[in-house]
């Protein structure tokens, strides 16, 4: 991987530009030009050049100057000196429409919509009639509720007709999440600006309404990058990864640039993919067209390559990144804890805090992780009570989740629920899940039903809870039990997240579920399975039927086990890979005993490396040997 495009040595110092033009001589002659002055205040670069320059007004009685006023309130605001701007506009006297719509703009760019909302009612009481740059400007940063106030303004005052006051309508809806108003609004419009369609775009887009939003960016006649971003980001947000890649090769055949937005929205639909082809595709293509590598994309490409099984390169990213903040370092440490090198995880958390980086609730998300995978309940434990007593950080569910998962797996079952009980936050379902969880691990059937009939009377559980108490009650034999979950499971509506695994080859991904004969190759897959069954019959292995919790017998337990995901992920891997070279599978779900124990086997059998990714860690299967130390 090429380093010229990261942080390998400082940036280069600013060069220093000459301002003479701009000195406070300049502005000091006799007698001062206020065309001059309007000039100088255009072309200023810095709040000391502005003082200068309100320092002559002030010196030759022009503060009042209604244009030379107006402009320097404006570039204070402008140049991040709101405060400035604002004492200039309570001297002004008899402020007129476009003094108060400059400064409710500013204070609407700065995310002080109350601020904004406070000078637009003086405004109107004293007496003067908003315009639609005003409303354009205030609808900006105000709150669905005052949206609403200020749309009955816009219709009583006659501008719900104008483009620009209707799209701010269309954001205001949007940011508040009534989509069917935006909706409404958007469709009202009589012609609609590439912003306003991005707007209802973007609306769509993040509230998951994607086939509306794919209509619309399909309808659009021109789109800037802006509009892609929009669409991909809406893709890779809910979970549909896939169709944010298809969708990222299509904007590059339409010759958009993609910008830094774009790469990093793109990553995030890698690593969620497993997509480790397509995520170094994408490092080359930023190399081989100048795209810059700023510390926010660095860090991307580690989460991307930690997330596609490649530490090597995610540390060679990090290893290059020459100012490292803490989100950085809390990726690079993530990235351990998620392949379980808790070790090197909790390395790298001890060399960050020597620097003098101070830690985040993030960094402890990673290091209890770390924890968790390795089980180092003491130093778990340590770490968790640090986080308030040492560093002030006050526990979050997530920090929760990760001691009760460390606990849980461990098999302190009552030390964790009492954690739970006694936390300072709500628990949520997936804490309980998790829990409910380690319940069915060190099969405790007691706990496990008090955890599952407090989540079902409290309207908390959802499909992980019915599966993991069916699992439980299958595991003793109890059918009956098992029946009476699975009824209540259906006439609660509720589905089953099925079992899916995904192998990319030659850039494109490939996803199986159990028994699949729906991929084109499906013949060779299953001459690759049966082959596979004789080479692990050859070694010893046994079907462990018992993991299969259905009333059926053996024979049919077996054929059931053959046709798992990861095994068909697997054997097509095996035909549509050269021999010798690492095979990477993603899995939606816990890998199963079986899948683990047989692919531990296979990676020694065929000599190759296999590294899967399930919904908790990653497992590297060397010669006939898992990094997880069959623990997970």
């Amino acid at each position: 991987m090429s380093s010229a495009l990261l942080f390998t040595s400082p940036p280069p110092p600013t060069p220093s530009i000459n301002r003479s033009t701009l000195s406070f001589a300049a502005v000091t002659n006799f007698p001062p030009s206020p065309d001059k002055l309007a000039l100088l205040l255009d072309k200023s670069s810095s709040i000391h050049h502005l003082l200068q320059i309100h320092a002559a007004l002030l010196r030759h009685g022009l503060h009042q100057h209604p244009i030379l006023n107006f402009k320097l309130q404006r570039s204070y605001s402008s140049r991040g000196r709101l405060d400035y701007s604002l004492a200039l506009f309570n001297r002004t006297l008899n402020p007129n429409i476009f003094f108060y719509t400059s400064i409710i703009n500013a204070h609407a760019l700065h995310g002080l919509s109350q601020e904004a909302l406070f000078i637009y009612t003086q405004m109107l009481f004293e007496g003067v009639q908003p315009n639609e740059f005003t409303f354009s400007s205030i609808l900006k940063s105000c709150s669905l509720e005052h949206g609403k106030m200020l749309h009955s303004q816009v219709i009583k005052l006659g501008f719900d007709s104008d483009l620009y006051v209707k799209t701010g309508l269309v954001d205001v809806y949007a940011r508040g999440g009534d989509v069917g108003s935006a909706r409404l609004v958007f469709e009202r419009m009589p012609e609609k600006s590439l912003v306003s369609l991005t707007t209802m775009l973007t609306c769509y887009a993040k509230h998951g309404e994607l086939k509306e939003a794919r209509l619309l960016f399909d309808g659009m006649v021109k789109k800037d990058v802006v509009c892609w971003n929009v669409m991909i980001d809406g893709y890779t947000q809910h979970g549909m990864p896939k169709e944010a890649l298809v969708l990222f090769r299509r904007m590059l055949a339409a010759k958009a640039r993609p910008n830094e937005i774009t790469i990093l929205t793109v990553l995030s639909a890698c690593g969620q993919l497993g997509a480790l082809e397509s995520g170094r595709w994408l490092h080359s293509y930023m190399q081989n067209n100048d795209i810059q590598v700023s510390v926010r994309v660095a860090t991307a490409l580690i989460d991307m390559y930690s997330k596609c099984g490649s530490l090597e390169d995610a540390r060679l990213v990090f290893d290059r990144i020459y100012y490292k903040d803490v989100v950085a370092w809390n990726s690079m440490i993530i990235g351990y804890a998620l392949h379980g090198f808790s070790q090197d995880a909790l390395e790298l958390f001890h060399e960050m805090c020597r620097i003098g980086l101070r830690p985040t609730d993030i960094t402890f998300i990673g290091v209890l992780g770390a924890c968790g995978h390795a089980g180092l309940v003491k130093e778990g434990w340590s770490f968790f009570n640090a986080m308030r007593e040492e560093y002030e950080i006050e526990p979050k569910i997530e920090h929760y989740g990760c001691m009760v998962n460390l606990l849980g797996r461990a098999g302190r079952l009552e030390e964790a629920y009492e954690l739970v009980k006694n936390m300072k936050v709500e628990p949520d379902p997936i804490l309980w899940g998790a829990l409910l969880g380690a319940c069915r691990l060190h099969g405790n059937l007691e706990l496990g039903e008090k955890i599952a009939e407090y989540l079902v009377s409290h309207n908390l559980a959802n499909s992980g809870t019915y599966i993991l108490l069916s699992n439980m009650y299958a595991a003793k034999g109890d059918w009956e039990e098992v029946a009476r979950i699975r009824t209540l499971m259906k006439d609660s509506g509720v589905q089953k997240e099925p079992g899916c695994s995904s192998i990319e080859v030659h850039n494109r991904v490939h996803e199986f579920l159990a028994g699949n004969l729906k991929h084109p190759k499906t013949k060779e897959i299953y001459e690759m399975l049966e082959e596979m069954n004789g080479w692990l019959k050859a070694h010893g292995y046994t079907p462990q039927t018992e993991i299969v919790l259905h009333d059926i017998g053996d024979e049919q337990k077996e054929q059931s086990l053959e046709v798992h995901s990861e095994k068909l992920a697997l054997a097509y891997g095996l035909i549509s890979t050269q021999p010798g070279t690492p095979i990477k599978i993603v899995k939606n779900l816990r890998v199963c005993s079986d899948c683990h124990a047989v692919t531990k086997l296979i990676s020694k059998i065929t000599g190759r490396k296999i590294v899967m990714r399930d919904r908790n860690r990653f497992h590297h299967f060397v010669n006939g040997s898992c990094s997880c130390g069959d623990y997970w």
